[in-house]
């Protein structure tokens, strides 16, 4: 049988999946991908709303991601920088922070700045050093503890703490009291350190278009929602019955494979919130922090800070909330507005739209940067993909997607024995 005949099916058209099929068309295989949705994407999307650029989420990309350096066209997706640090709101102040090495702009406000000690801005200089020099690999390796025990380890003050890395890192990785992996913590700020925090021109969603846009050999198949994933088939919801010799599943595989039900994911959630603003009070793109304990409100941005393909009439504010609350959309809105008004100064009269993502990043304990691709094999002819693999990250997403068709192909090279299709497949 040749390359192109074998029937391989990839369940989600997210990050993990595009990059499975583009690492299998590049081994001579023609895959097939299978979407619930109507479009690309998973969790990395943007609508376009009264001519607004609205992301799925407030999302960055890293530009340091080793593995998106290697699966994306960073100067086609027009990458808008965000600055090297916040502006945190906190007691009736607006403060600016940041790393004078690469941006000079903020070298006076920092050191002006009462959001830490001079020694804390000596410990963040001292740590993004000690981190350049370690190793992806080592830093997931090293001994963890959580995120909040390290920086206290470290030596970092409780003004530093609660003013400046709870918020910014809550905004990250999704949970207010750092209780995340320090190893986590590690490795986003080693990619901080070594590149800059990056919005395509289109928004976040550009990237699995661009993705999407260099597969040529791989067939889509969209609003097809899987139902359950067998060995040699699959059935999708309405009934249809899909034959295949391998499959990825890219997605949550313990909803598709009965036995598999002990081991859902868990999931963090977040609201992102976005407003109509007649000014910007940050006119560059650096990102808000508001740092008050009492505050729902986690980090704010102004979307028209940077360029972007589409604008509406006025200026875009988003805003992201990821403390757990018992409100309704309304009294959300209500709740972020007068917030925005009491602790920024911002007044945000319409809200264009409030997402609720309740499968934002996955609420992973143990943390991994890259998987072997026979760990990916689940069953001789079923593979898995997903960040959930190994740590909330597109690094992650890429990693673990390239590792599943790997070990497809490993599969098949190993020699094994692939039956012909049953005719009353499709």
């Amino acid at each position: 049988m040749n390359r192109e005949d074998y029937k391989i099916h990839i369940i989600g058209a997210g990050i993990s999946g595009l990059v499975a099929a583009k690492t299998l068309e590049k081994n001579g295989y023609r895959p097939t991908i299978i979407e619930a949705t109507d479009r690309v994407g998973g969790r990395v999307k943007t609508d376009l709303v009264e001519g607004y650029q609205l992301d799925h989420g407030f999302q960055v990309l890293l530009d340091a991601y080793p593995m998106a350096k290697a699966h994306l066209d960073y100067s086609n997706l027009q990458l808008q920088r965000f600055l090297p640090g916040a502006v945190i709101y906190n007691n009736g102040k607006a403060q600016r922070i940041g790393d004078p090495s690469r941006h000079l702009g903020l070298l006076l406000p920092t050191l002006l700045s009462s959001v830490g000690s001079v020694a804390d801005k000596i410990k963040i200089l001292k740590l993004e050093k000690i981190l350049k020099k370690k190793s992806i690999d080592a830093i997931f390796q090293s001994s963890g503890t959580s995120t909040l025990n390290y920086l206290k380890d470290f030596g970092f003050s409780d003004a530093i703490i609660a003013n400046f890395f709870k918020p910014f890192f809550t905004g990250i990785f999704l949970e207010p009291s750092l209780n995340t992996s320090s190893r986590m913590f590690k490795f986003v700020y080693k990619m901080f350190g070594q590149g800059y925090a990056v919005l395509p021109k289109n928004g976040i969603g550009a990237i699995p278009k661009q993705l999407q846009a260099q597969l040529h050999h791989t067939e889509f198949i969209f609003n097809n929602k899987v139902g359950v994933v067998n060995d040699d088939h699959i059935l999708t919801s309405n009934g249809t019955k899909i034959g295949t010799h391998f499959t990825i599943i890219a997605t949550d595989a313990s909803v598709l494979i009965p036995n598999l039900k002990a081991q859902k994911t868990s999931w963090k959630s977040c609201y992102t919130l976005y407003f109509e603003v007649e000014k910007r009070s940050i006119k560059e793109p650096i990102i808000g922090l508001v740092a008050e304990d009492d505050a729902l409100i986690n980090n704010i941005f102004f979307h028209n800070s940077m360029a972007t393909s589409s604008k509406g009439s006025q200026e875009l504010l988003s805003v992201t909330v990821v403390k757990k609350h018992q409100l309704s959309e309304a009294e959300l809105i209500d709740r972020v507005q007068n917030e925005l008004k009491g602790f920024c100064n911002i007044s945000a009269e319409k809200c264009i739209k409030c997402y609720h993502i309740r499968q934002a990043l996955p609420n992973l304990k143990h943390l991994e940067n890259d998987i072997s691709p026979t760990e990916t094999q689940l069953k001789p002819t079923i593979f898995l993909a997903g960040d959930h693999l190994l740590n909330g990250s597109l690094n992650a997403a890429m990693t673990s997607g390239e590792r599943a068709a790997q070990g497809v192909i490993m599969a098949l090279e190993d020699g094994l024995k692939v039956e012909e299709i049953a005719s009353e497949y499709i």
